[in-house]
C-alpha cells in the first residue's frame, strides 16, 4: 500500500479550503483517508497554512511520500517557522 501526503478540498464553491491528509495513494482526491496532518486555507491573504509538524514527520519516516503541492506547502511552513 503506497501513501501519500496530499490536499483533499472542502468548503463550498468558489470559496476553497483544503485539508492535507495521509491517503492511500489509490483512494479519492475526497475519499478515505488515514489522518489529517493539516489544513491550507487559500483564500486567506497570505495563505494560511497549518501542519502538525510531529505528525508529519512520523509519516514521512514512514515511508509516505507528499505531492508536489503538499512538499511546497510543507516548504513554506518551515520557512514561516525559521522566520519567527
Amino acid at each position: 500500500m503506497a501513501v501519500r501526503i496530499r490536499l483533499t478540498r472542502m468548503g463550498r464553491k468558489k470559496n476553497p479550503f483544503y485539508r492535507i491528509v495521509v491517503a492511500d495513494s489509490e483512494a479519492k482526491r475526497d475519499g478515505r483517508f488515514l489522518e489529517v496532518v493539516g489544513t491550507y486555507d487559500p483564500m486567506r491573504k497570505p495563505a494560511a497554512v497549518n501542519i502538525k509538524q510531529d505528525r508529519i514527520d512520523d509519516w514521512l519516516a514512514r515511508g509516505a511520500k507528499p505531492t508536489d503541492t503538499v512538499r511546497s506547502l510543507l516548504k513554506g511552513a518551515q520557512a514561516g517557522q525559521a522566520a519567527e
